[in-house]
This record gives structure tokens, sequence and C-alpha cells, in this order.
């Protein structure tokens, strides 16, 4: 690895996979990409997730490293998308938190370690405290059903589904040699000394870390006429908190599940229930909304919860364990590798917290 590499091999086509090969392609290098599945990413955890891009509202469950990386890379976000030659819908409007009367306790908490984080990051924005009429100002179709909220400002969402097509149509323009239904081992792609190998497969590279588990999600996808929400908003429960994130042509992705196991099956008749019925208590428009989808997949996830990029071989680095942040953190685990990768330079990694490792043969 280094300045003078230029052919690389890079091993699973979901989001890193896909964002990888197509930054490598377009610094010059000689780009294959080689997926188990097919061009619809369906074996991804990138296609079902909801992709929003919030930083502090993750940090109540996650460690300040991501959300470090989270903050730098929803700057990035723009930048990167304008690249792009097909539109991805991005937007920047905030996150809205709201809870039920009888779960103050609960969001009281969950505002504690908001303002905990800022406290430690001064440079996120301050969550704002919101009355029923400022409520009633960021979404008025929620005023007559909450008194309270929270508003973060500057953060975001997009659209997951538009990004992995249009990085698959830039990967065709770049001339990125696309190899699917193709499931390869890394070492012995890197048994050829002059081909840098990455590894990007998320719980496919379980068989080569150690501790490496899968963490399964579960979301559904609703058409929803009657229900105009124009940012992602949080409900908070002690049991049973959900995200609703608004896409274009009045699509939602509703989720939150998270269940400790390697179980790709479709989704359960609970997790279901749960959600939409939580749902439900936030707008009563979902009611009469048109289930599109129910979907699940497994994150890949490491033993501390933070993810990590390993060197395994002279020409062989993985990157894995984005867990629930993928689309939150990948500009800046990108930045991290491309840097890395090409140069050797270590100073963003440390700077974000991301960990790199060497772990090279005897």
């Amino acid at each position: 690895m280094g300045p003078h590499t230029r052919r690389v091999a890079v091993l699973g086509a979901g989001l890193m996979g896909r964002l990888m090969a197509w930054r490598l392609a377009r610094a010059g290098q000689t780009v294959a990409l080689y997926e188990a599945g097919s061009p619809l990413a369906e074996g991804a955890a990138a296609r079902v997730a909801a992709a929003m891009l919030a930083p502090l509202a993750e940090s109540a469950v996650t460690e300040l490293p991501v959300v470090r990386m989270g903050q730098y890379a929803l700057g990035r976000w723009p930048a990167l998308l304008a690249e792009l030659r097909e539109p991805v819908f991005f937007q920047r409007e905030g996150t809205l938190i709201v809870w039920h009367r009888q779960d103050r306790p609960e969001a009281q908490r969950f505002e504690h370690l908001l303002r905990n984080t800022t406290r430690h990051l001064p440079e996120l924005p301050v969550p704002q405290a919101l009355d029923a009429a400022g409520l009633a100002g960021l979404e008025p179709e929620l005023a007559d059903r909450f008194s309270q909220g929270l508003y973060l400002p500057d953060e975001g969402q997009l659209d997951n589904r538009a990004l992995l097509a249009a990085l698959l149509s830039e990967l065709q323009s770049c001339g990125v040699a696309l190899h699917w239904n193709s499931p390869q081992e890394p070492a012995t792609l890197a048994a050829d000394a002059s081909c840098c190998v990455l590894d990007c497969r998320g719980i496919g590279a379980n068989p080569q870390w150690t501790g490496l588990r899968a963490v399964r999600g579960e979301v559904a996808r609703l058409h929803a006429p009657g229900v105009h929400l124009s940012r992602p908003t949080r409900l908070i429960h002690p049991r049973y908190p959900i995200y609703i994130a608004p896409k274009p042509d009045q699509v939602f992705v509703i989720g939150a599940t998270e269940i400790e196991s390697e179980d790709f099956s479709p989704v359960s008749v609970r997790s279901t229930l749960e959600l939409l019925s939580a749902a439900y208590t936030v707008h009563p428009g979902f009611g009469e909304a048109r289930i599109l989808e129910l979907s699940s997949q497994c994150r890949p996830t490491l033993p501390d919860n933070l993810p990590a990029l390993r060197q395994l071989a002279p020409n062989l680095l993985q990157i894995n364990g984005l867990y629930r942040h993928g689309f939150l953190i990948a500009p800046a685990i990108a930045d991290v590798a491309c840097a890395w990768l090409t140069q050797g330079d270590d100073t963003l990694a440390q700077r974000l917290g991301v960990p790199l490792s060497t772990v090279l043969p005897a």
C-alpha cells in the first residue's frame, strides 16, 4: 500500500465498498469491485438504513469518537454528493425529539446525555428546548399531540437507496470492473503482491475478524400522503423508542429495533406492531399509510461498537464495524482510509479517534 499503488480490489458493494471504490477510481487507481450479491445491494445493511446524519442525537447511545466522526462527515456529505451526476435527496433541517407526557423522566435523561455531549464537544450545536408554540412552528401537524420537545439544529439525512444507485452509476462511468455474484476471499486476492485489497464486506468478513458480530435491525417503509413531517423525528419512550425519517414522495422510514442476533429472517410481528403502533401515537395519519416494505438486516459490529481499520498484510486492509452509524460516519472513514492507503497518513484518524491497527504475520 502507498502512493505508488495503482491496482485495487474492493470486496463488498455496500456503502463503504462503493464509496471507497469510487474515491480510489477518481484518484487514478485501477479498481475492481467484487460483490457476493447483485447490484441491488440486497445483502447490505445500507439498503435498509434510514440514513440519518444525526451526531448529537446518536450521542445518547454511542461513544464520543463516533460523534466526532459524524460531525466531520456531516460537513463532508454536501461536497461528496455534489460530485455525483445523479441527484440524491439530502437535507439539514435538524432533528426533532418528542415524547408523551408520561415519558418526561426518560426525556430528561436523554436531554442530560445530549447536553453532556455538547460540554465535551462544544463545536456541536446546543439542543434547543421547545414549548408547544416552538414545536408547532417546526412541525405544525404535531402541535396538538405534544407540548414539549427538543430541536437539534443542523442535523440531516439523505436517501440511502438513491445514493447507492448514484454510486453504482459513478462506478460504471469511472470504468471500475464490477463483479457481481462473485464472493472472494481477501487472502486469495492479496496473494498477488501488486494488488491492494480492501475488504469492506461487513458481516461477511466474520471469518477473518474475531469478535465481529451481527446486530439485527428492522424497519418499515410507509407511503403516508396524510403525514407531513419535514425532518427526522424521534420519539422517546422507555420501551418503544422510534425514529421517523421522511423521504421524498411522502415515503417514511420507521425503525429503532436492535436485536443481538445474526438472524436474517423477515421482520417479526412483534417488531412490526411496536414500530407502527408507536408511529401512530406520533401522528394518526400513519393509520391510513400503506406499508411499502418491512425490512430486516444485520449490521456489522465490533466488541466496542466502534468502527476500525486493520491491516492484515502489506497489501490487505479491512474496514469494518460501522454498526448503526454507517451513513453517519462513512465519509470520515473513507477519508481516513484514503489518507492511510495513499500517503500512510494517520493524522485524521488520530483527530477523529478512528482505530487503526496493523496485524501482520510474524
